[in-house]
């Protein structure tokens, strides 16, 4: 991969840009802090070829949330459940949004 095509892809939400510490430094956090979430299965990071985590602003942005609930004390397995669910909620109210949308405008 060219470095003229990496650098397109930094407006890729999904795109591993950020090392560990970089990731970390953006959102207040520690490289532990990551790494913890990491393994309650919140957020999976990529791993570079040399097998370093690389984080994308998606990932950021859901570790963010986490930060924010430990910082108001909550434990960081029960901060990423909060997140996950709160996801989970999301999903399934824009899901039956669609659903009521198209029965009340079914395709002629």
């Amino acid at each position: 991969m060219t470095a003229d095509h990496s650098f397109g892809r930094l407006d890729d939400e999904d795109y591993p840009a950020y090392t560990i510490g970089r990731a970390a430094e953006m959102i207040g956090a520690s490289p532990a802090f990551l790494r913890a979430i990491g393994d309650a299965r919140l957020i999976t990071p990529l791993r570079s070829d040399g097998g370093h985590r690389r984080y994308s602003r998606y990932q950021l942005r859901i570790a963010a949330r986490v930060r924010e609930l430990v910082d108001q004390y909550t434990a960081i397995g029960d901060a990423c459940r909060i997140v996950a669910l709160q996801d989970q909620l999301e999903l399934a109210l824009a899901l039956n949004e669609q659903l009521r949308t198209r029965a009340h405008h079914p395709a002629a």
